[in-house]
């Protein structure tokens, strides 16, 4: 019988204008996002981008959930979805400045 696990799935402090995995879904494991919070920690406003690597796929334009979104100045974006996971598929994100922080949540399956 599968087992589920709700947890925080993965948390990043990217460095600015770096593609960088935020999660990666574990070898026989499946996994429901159910959401991504971005936090902008600086006064200033920045961008960013969240996409799916179907197993780890390089980098591709059919990837992309959200491409160069504006996030103002100390605020938080919330981004409520139901995102179903194979193992080895990954959440990326790019951010335009190093004060973001990017929170997943979620269920593992496995």
């Amino acid at each position: 019988m599968a087992t589920e696990t709700k947890k925080v799935l993965g948390q990043s402090h990217p460095n600015a204008t770096t593609a960088t995995t935020v999660y990666t879904v574990p070898a026989s494991t499946q996994a429901v996002v159910s959401s991504i919070v971005i936090c902008n920690q600086s006064a200033t406003a920045t961008t960013f981008r969240i996409w799916i690597a179907v197993n780890g796929a390089g980098d591709g334009n059919t990837q992309y959930l959200y491409y160069d979104v504006s996030l103002p100045g100390n605020d938080t974006f919330v981004i409520t979805i139901g995102i179903t996971l194979g193992a080895a598929d990954l959440i990326r994100a790019y951010v335009g400045a190093a004060t973001v922080s990017i929170n997943v949540f979620g269920v593992e399956i496995s």
